[in-house]
């Protein structure tokens, strides 16, 4: 059995012709009838299906639910399957350690062993999950970030500041491999506060000329601050012009502001399936990647389909993974909803508003749901409220939960501004929660703003 090297797995010209990048891919799609893409997207699909009846994972989950080969043709059958999660993935590996039965790293394709790659999540809910991909998957990825990145405005001109993180997680890695290999930018890969301190962080932005800066919004704005403390005014010392990374959808007016008024850009992936979704330069939701994704909008209780517009956990099938490990029907638990309208780019792709908060992380609070990473954008225009807060749930002796959350502010407390938050809260929310004004910086210890790419926002202590 002959096993591949990683150059020798992967045909990159011909991937760059399937997912194409810039004018090439407002050529392949602008104007392209829904017919058209469910045509395409079945081709694919037909690809995962055929390798996944060869993986016991799926074998074993769709047997469960009295699915047999054949069943399922194309993707309109595809909410008969059943989905998966972090869950399934971590009963796998306790099945068969260390990587678990739902790769097929062992099983040949076209009489190869292909190389795997392997990273981890970051553990933000719990054990960090092993992270496994091809070559074809992860370069698919590149591709499809460099698409939004091209669209988003980013040019080869560009000096690129990232702030994502490069140990066992997956992002940093291919971002920066996204950029220098696709986009023609030049690429700065910082880390976060821990592999570059963020006073450092500013200077290399100010000596290198940042103009784009890559990465999550909280980290992102907290560098502002750091500029202005070390006299810096960002947009005049540090020239950045478009932020792309992970925004709070009531947050962003504030973080462009805090970088003199730059453009922004949201997009949208989970570390197994890569980019899913990206905001366009209409500033009109966020376009689902459809010619590499089927995604559906499920409700979060029953896993029912909702209805176009409505909320619901993001499931999600790669039509592109059909090697190592076909991802079909895998739960982010992130909920989501798909806008109205067609789109201004003329893409035939759907749009979704973007991140909402993740059903594993919500909490219900005498009869509400409540996601805390939504909270950033309720409090973004609150007096004083420089981006960062922490929710904490707690129970008493009677059984009663309670929610405090902690907001850093740098007006002066009082009576009346705790008042005013609490209100505010209680309008947004749809329940009374309680609120403590805090100093600026003084929550960092609790939500690894510094030193995490996905800060805190929940401490369960019930």
């Amino acid at each position: 059995m002959h096993y591949a090297t990683y150059f020798e797995a992967i045909d990159i010209p011909q991937l760059m012709q399937e997912f194409p990048v810039g004018e090439a891919f407002n050529a392949r799609f602008a104007g392209m009838t829904p017919q058209a893409l469910e045509a395409h997207q079945n081709t694919l699909f037909a690809r995962q299906l055929k390798r996944a009846w060869q993986l016991p994972f799926y074998q074993r989950l769709w047997g469960a639910a009295g699915i047999e080969p054949g069943d399922i043709r194309t993707v309109s059958d595809i909410a008969r399957l059943p989905s998966f999660g972090k869950q399934e993935i971590m009963e796998s590996i306790e099945r068969h350690p260390p990587l678990g039965d739902h790769h097929g790293r062992e099983i040949p394709v076209d009489g190869k062993i292909l190389p795997m790659i392997l990273h981890a999540t970051s553990g933000t809910t719990g054990r960090p999950q092993p992270l496994l991909f091809s070559p074809r998957t992860r370069e698919v990825h590149k591709i499809l970030l460099a698409r939004a990145y091209t669209m988003q405005g980013m040019r080869p001109t560009d000096v690129v500041h990232s702030v994502y993180g490069h140990g066992p997680v997956n992002g940093g890695h291919y971002i920066r491999e996204a950029v220098i290999h696709h986009t023609g930018a030049t690429f700065f890969s910082a880390g976060t506060g821990v592999e570059t301190p963020s006073v450092k962080q500013v200077e290399f932005m100010r000596d290198f000329g940042a103009t784009v800066i890559v990465g999550f919004a909280d980290y992102i704005k907290r560098l502002a601050d750091v500029a202005r403390e070390s006299g810096l005014v960002p947009g005049r010392d540090i020239p950045v012009r478009m932020i792309s990374g992970h925004l709070a959808k009531d947050a962003r007016q504030a973080l462009s502001e805090a970088w003199g008024g730059v453009e922004m850009y949201d997009w949208y992936g989970v570390g197994d399936t890569g980019l899913i979704a990206a905001e366009g330069p209409d500033h009109d939701g966020m376009h689902l990647m459809e010619d590499a994704h089927w995604v559906e909008i499920c409700d979060v209780d029953t896993g029912a389909p909702v209805a176009h517009g409505e909320t619901g956990d993001m499931i999600v099938t790669c039509l592109f993974t059909e090697d190592i490990f076909p991802i079909i029907r895998f739960n982010t638990h992130d909920v989501t909803r798909c806008l109205p309208g067609e789109s201004a780019l003329r893409l035939p792709f759907r749009r979704i508003e973007g991140f909402l908060g993740r059903s594993d992380n919500m909490v219900k609070l005498r009869g509400i749901n409540l996601f805390p990473q939504a909270l950033s954008s309720i409090l973004a225009d609150s007096p004083g409220f420089r981006g960062e807060f922490l929710c904490t749930l707690t129970r008493d002796a009677n059984g009663r939960e309670d929610l405090m959350v902690s907001v850093e502010c740098t007006e002066a407390p009082s009576n009346e501004l705790v008042a005013a938050y609490r209100a505010l809260l209680k309008q947004k929310l749809g329940v009374e929660v309680g609120v403590e004004l805090v100093a600026p910086r003084s929550l960092s210890a609790l939500t690894g703003v510094e030193t995490r790419q996905k800060p805190i926002r929940l401490r369960d202590l019930r």
